[in-house]
């Protein structure tokens, strides 16, 4: 029975025909975990913890950083430096004191994942990366669970319910993950801050839908949404027969090495190679190779907000139509944000016969903060 002050609390749910008693109940036995506390998560754990879900689990492994505070909701400026999982448990419980909250501070891996997962009944994925996203997935699946799956990045955004018992899983509309290099992070690319919060919110509605039994969960749908434009379209999605986790004949039965499936690292069979120099390797050298050529491959609009000095500003768009501009015998280190884009930049310089080349491990943001603090950080 609801204490007569969670019947206040909860009275505009009391009053709804699809809610009522019955459905508040329902959430208030509802174990719901959230993986990530970031853009994502920030809304959907805030709206769960509102609508009374009794148990929220948190999974990640990251402190609340300045940078974050544009768009994940759930932190604050006094938690800057404080574990991500430990701000939102403060948070929810202000929230709500009568939803626990259960924290892992740890990543999600191959390792813990079932272990993880398997004591809630439905999962919010709001990672920032294919292979947890493929890790969730593969999960859920083989734990029988639904996945509320979001992802975003710059001012579009998608949201769809993958539970295999009834409709298709994530391996079923994205049977392999991209090249890792041609899929930027929010960190290099952008988002727009309200961007999340919308999403955020579409995922814990679906949450709140499977929990309480109403309406039609986006199972075997997909919701995208341009913020450009302010408009929903809908894809439906079908099941894939030779899903290899899903399928009638499967052949994914475990959790297997989703960094080294998403090409995220070295496999050992040669699969991705990447050549890094690390900022104090940088530091090293520039002092005593003046012809080391740095090349920063960044847009010109983050080059306005922090730079390294006597670094050659080439886009990476730009950069096959001006090999002309780069010396054929020197050494290169190729420099982006956080490193992703320069690997690509790496991969077509060395493509194109430059045969001493580099990429800054970690990016300018590394540089600023293991090298020169004078470097703005964005």
């Amino acid at each position: 029975m609801l204490s007569h002050e969670e019947l206040l609390r909860y009275s505009r749910h009391l009053t709804l025909p699809d809610v009522g008693l019955e459905g508040q109940t329902k959430l208030g036995a509802a174990r719901v975990l959230l993986v990530g506390a970031g853009g994502l998560g920030s809304p959907a754990a805030l709206y769960l913890a509102a609508a009374g879900v009794g148990t929220l689990g948190i999974v990640d492994s990251d402190v609340v950083d300045r940078s974050n505070l544009q768009r994940q909701i759930l932190h604050g400026t006094a938690s800057i430096g404080m574990a991500k999982t430990d701000s939102a448990r403060e948070r929810l419980h202000d929230i709500n004191p009568h939803v626990s909250v259960k924290v892992f501070p740890q990543r999600l891996t191959s390792a813990n994942g079932l272990a993880v997962i398997r004591d809630f009944d439905i999962v919010v994925d709001g990672s920032d990366n294919f292979p947890t996203r493929y890790l969730v997935n593969d999960a859920c699946v083989l734990l029988g669970k639904p996945d509320v799956y979001g992802s975003i990045f710059q001012f579009d955004g998608q949201v769809s319910v993958f539970d295999a018992s009834r409709g298709p899983c994530y391996r079923c509309l994205f049977a392999e993950p991209p090249p890792p290099d041609l899929v930027p992070s929010c960190a290099e690319g952008g988002v727009l801050g309200v961007l999340p919060g919308i999403i955020g919110s579409l995922q814990a509605l679906e949450a709140i839908k499977l929990i309480v039994g109403l309406g039609h969960p986006l199972i075997g749908r997909l919701l995208l949404f341009d913020g450009r434009r302010a408009q929903f379209r809908e894809l439906a999605l079908e099941k894939d027969r030779d899903c290899p986790v899903c399928g009638p004949n499967p052949t994914v039965t475990r959790l297997i090495d989703y960094e080294a499936f998403c090409g995220v690292r070295e496999t050992g069979n040669g699969k991705r190679e990447t050549v890094e120099i690390s900022p104090q390797e940088l530091y090293r050298e520039r002092g005593r190779k003046p012809n080391l050529v740095l090349i920063d491959v960044r847009e010109p609009r983050e080059v306005e907000i922090a730079h390294i000095g006597g670094a050659r500003h080439i886009p990476l768009r730009e950069l096959p139509s001006r090999l002309s501009e780069i010396p054929g015998h020197g050494e290169i280190v190729t420099m982006c944000h956080h490193g992703q884009r320069s690997q690509k930049a790496r991969e077509i310089l060395v493509g194109a016969g430059f045969s001493n080349v580099r990429s800054l491990a970690g990016g300018i943001d590394a540089w600023s903060r293991e090298i020169d603090s004078s470097v703005p950080r964005y």
